[in-house]
C-alpha cells in the first residue's frame, strides 16, 4: 500500500486550507493522507534539516511513498525524494526553490546583519496569526541545500502560480527545464494557490493514478 504524506508550508500548520482540502479529497477516494505538524511546537528553531529528519522518521519501510509539499514543504519534499528510493513520486506546490535568494534580497543587508547578531528575527506565522521569532539557524542551515544538488530522476509534478510574488514561477521553470523527469503545470494564481483546489486535485489524481471513487472490497 502506498503511503501518502502532505507537508505544509513555512509558518503554516496541518490545518491550512490546502492541507484540509487535500485530506478531504484523499478521504473521498478512501485513501489516508498523513499531515505532520512541521512546527513541532518549536517554530523558533525550525530548519530544513529538522523537517527532513521529522518526515524521514515517518517513512514506513519498505512501503512505496508519495510526498506532496507546499512552498517550504515542497522544497522539503524535493529533498526527501532525492534521498529516499522508496519515495516514488513527489508533487510540489509552489516549491520554495531558491527561496533564500528571494527572501534575503527583500530583507536587505541591514536586517540580515541584525538577525545574525541578535539571533532571532520576527516573522508572521499564518497558523498562529501573529508575529513569532525565528532563529538565525534557519538561514545558516538552508545555505547547505542548493537546488542544483537535486538530481535523482524521480517523477515530479510541480504546480506553480504565474502571479506568485513569494517564489517567482521562474524558479520552477528553471528547475523543470534542467530535469527531464519534471512536469510543470502553470496556473493563473498566486503563491497560495487557494483558488485552485479543484485543478490541484485533478492534477494530483492524474499524476499519482489515484482512484476516482472509494475502493470497495469484493465479497468473498
Amino acid at each position: 500500500m502506498v503511503f501518502y504524506v502532505y507537508l505544509h508550508g513555512f509558518a503554516s500548520t496541518p490545518h491550512s486550507s490546502k492541507a484540509q482540502r487535500l485530506s478531504d479529497r484523499f478521504r473521498s477516494v478512501g485513501l489516508p493522507l498523513t499531515v505532520p505538524d512541521l512546527n513541532q511546537d518549536d517554530f523558533a528553531h525550525l530548519t530544513l534539516s529538522r523537517q527532513l529528519q521529522q518526515v524521514e522518521a515517518l517513512l514506513p519501510p519498505p512501503s512505496p511513498v508519495v510526498v506532496i509539499g507546499s512552498s517550504f514543504g515542497g522544497l522539503t519534499a524535493a529533498w526527501l525524494g532525492d534521498r529516499h528510493p522508496q519515495i516514488e513520486r513527489v508533487v510540489l506546490l509552489a516549491p520554495a526553490f531558491g527561496f533564500l535568494d528571494h527572501w534575503l534580497a527583500r530583507l536587505g543587508a541591514d536586517q540580515i546583519q541584525q538577525w545574525q547578531q541578535t539571533g532571532f528575527f520576527s516573522v508572521y506565522h499564518y497558523g498562529q496569526q501573529q508575529q513569532v521569532p525565528l532563529h538565525y539557524g534557519f538561514i545558516a542551515d538552508a545555505a547547505h541545500y542548493g537546488d542544483q544538488q537535486l538530481q535523482r530522476p524521480i517523477p515530479t509534478l510541480i504546480v506553480h502560480g504565474i502571479h506568485d510574488d513569494v517564489v517567482p514561477i521562474q524558479a520552477s521553470q528553471t528547475y523543470a527545464a534542467q530535469r527531464s523527469w519534471v512536469e510543470l503545470l502553470e496556473l493563473d494564481s498566486d503563491h497560495a494557490l487557494t483558488d485552485q483546489h479543484d485543478q490541484i486535485w485533478a492534477a494530483v489524481q492524474a499524476f499519482c493514478s489515484l482512484p476516482t471513487a472509494p475502493i470497495i472490497p469484493r465479497s468473498p
